[in-house]
């Protein structure tokens, strides 16, 4: 495996509440609160936690789209943290980013060439308009769409084919690290492979780096070389998809784990439910701030905050009773 393409030190992502006459900040939402995470070229890293653990907060930090809080962000050896939106401009052709929903990603309004040309116009690639319209033809066969789809609108295409104009227009501009945030859960099951089978075979094709941020716990482990675990703007687990989903080290990663369907009765597990609801990030527990629900939480929990520690080789987990 390659050195790291991307390096995240410590980052978080508060956003302010405000309150009042004078709209004073009142409070902290801690989207994404200390995350430390290292992404080698090639791989691709699962994201999974509940709604609202900070996830595609996180991978909007990453590429800059919402500036971070704090921490440090190190792509290719260069610490973009502090890069204003003019100086990430042309670094912006090695970071792209596939939306969740096609549907209001896509302006209605543009054709699918002038949505994925808009990415070389920006960058200042294939100004020539018949060199630009062979481009687009080409990436639109690249993901299964047929080259005289260049004059359509979206509305025209049903919501797998969106999708596949999302990620033509995520590969025009031949970036090598693409956050894929939750790509498939808009999708009707029976189109969800498809697109899965499609962002392997370009990974494969291309060389390209994955965030694979997703509900979907198989679809991850289909995906993933290694899978970060997020709980309340944390990594609480991180460790390679075969280690993780065949023996999870973190209370709350086992609890996830054991939701997932298993078709075969003598592979099921036992259903871990937890008890209470996710706290809020405006005001999180103290130590860890799973003990409130986790079933082994002992008086330590609500005091130390467990560090992500290695608890065997390649295998991380920030619980103090792991490993």
């Amino acid at each position: 495996m390659a050195g790291p393409l991307l390096e995240i030190r410590n980052l978080t992502k508060h956003f302010p509440i405000k309150g009042g006459v004078f709209a004073r900040t009142v409070g902290l939402v801690k989207a994404v609160d200390g995350v430390s995470l290292t992404i080698h070229e090639g791989e691709t890293v699962g994201l999974v936690g509940e709604s609202g653990c900070g996830k595609s907060t996180l991978g909007r930090a990453i590429l800059k789209l919402i500036q971070p809080t704090s921490g440090s962000i190190l792509f290719q050896g260069q610490d973009i943290t502090a890069w204003d939106a003019a100086r990430m401009r042309p670094m912006r052709r090695n970071m792209q980013i596939i939306f969740q929903d096609p549907a209001s990603s896509l302006n209605p309004r543009m054709t699918v060439g002038d949505l994925i040309g808009e990415a070389f116009v920006i960058q200042g690639m294939a100004p020539d308009r018949a060199e630009r319209e062979a481009k687009i033809q080409e990436l639109l066969s690249r993901v299964g769409l047929r080259p005289e789809h260049i004059n359509r609108y979206p509305h025209e295409f049903s919501g797998g084919q969106r999708q596949r104009i999302g990620i033509a227009r995520s590969l025009a501009v031949h970036p090598g690290f693409i956050v894929c945030d939750e790509p498939i859960s808009a999708l009707d099951v029976s189109i969800q492979g498809q697109i899965l089978n499609l962002l392997m075979d370009l990974q494969r094709d291309l060389g390209l780096t994955y965030l694979f941020i997703a509900h979907d716990l198989k679809a991850v482990e289909h995906m993933s070389d290694r899978v970060a675990v997020m709980y309340l703007g944390k990594v609480v687990e991180l460790a390679g998809s075969d280690d993780l989903y065949r023996e999870p080290a973190h209370p709350y990663s086992r609890a996830l784990l054991s939701a997932v369907p298993n078709p075969d009765p003598a592979q099921r597990k036992e259903r871990i439910v937890l008890k209470g609801d996710v706290p809020s990030p405006i005001n999180p527990p103290s130590g860890c701030a799973f003990h409130p629900r986790c079933p082994m939480a002992q008086e330590r929990c609500s005091r130390e905050t467990p560090e992500l520690r290695e608890v065997k080789p390649g295998h991380h987990a920030a619980c103090h009773f792991a490993g």
